[in-house]
């Protein structure tokens, strides 16, 4: 069977057990699923927010994370996949992200499920605003964010950025 790949981006939220279940209905081949959910923090450096706005272009942020799914089945023998990333107003307490792999076994599904998070917090196009009491701010990229998704290059450097 080939891979089973689903990326959405959505205002409304979703239900990773749902989404989960989706991927592996009658598939007897999977033998782990790795599922991960980014959710809205109530605080950013350490103050309290009100809520988190994600923007992106349209089209162009569907087709650079399909590309990076893409290179994530080429690097490990994945058998699905499922990313839907939020797009909006989003208060703390919220999902904001998430990343579903199939394998069938577990160190892939691990591996690609840490490979797209890392992708999807510092190079898919996705702009980040913060609403706190004293106004709205654009969230600006982290190192340590950046040094987790480069580690990934030098695993193979051939990849495509």
């Amino acid at each position: 069977m080939t891979a089973q790949i689903t990326i959405r981006l959505q205002r409304e939220p979703f239900d990773a057990a749902a989404e989960a279940a989706a991927l592996t209905r009658g598939r007897a081949d999977i033998g782990a699923v790795v599922t991960f959910t980014g959710i809205c923090r109530g605080e950013e450096n350490g103050k309290p927010i009100a809520a988190l706005t994600l923007e992106h272009y349209p089209g162009m942020a569907e087709a650079e994370i399909e590309r990076h799914v893409a290179e994530a089945a080429q690097r490990w023998p994945l058998l699905g996949a499922t990313v839907i990333h939020r797009y909006g107003r989003i208060t703390p307490g919220e999902d904001i992200v998430l990343v579903v792999t199939a394998s069938s076994h577990r160190q892939a599904a691990f591996a690609a499920a840490e490979f797209l998070m890392d992708y999807l917090k510092t190079r898919a196009p996705f702009w980040k605003q913060v609403e706190q009491a004293g106004g709205k701010t654009w969230v600006e990229a982290k190192e340590h964010d950046d040094a987790a998704a480069d580690r990934w290059r030098k695993t193979n450097p051939q990849a495509a950025e």
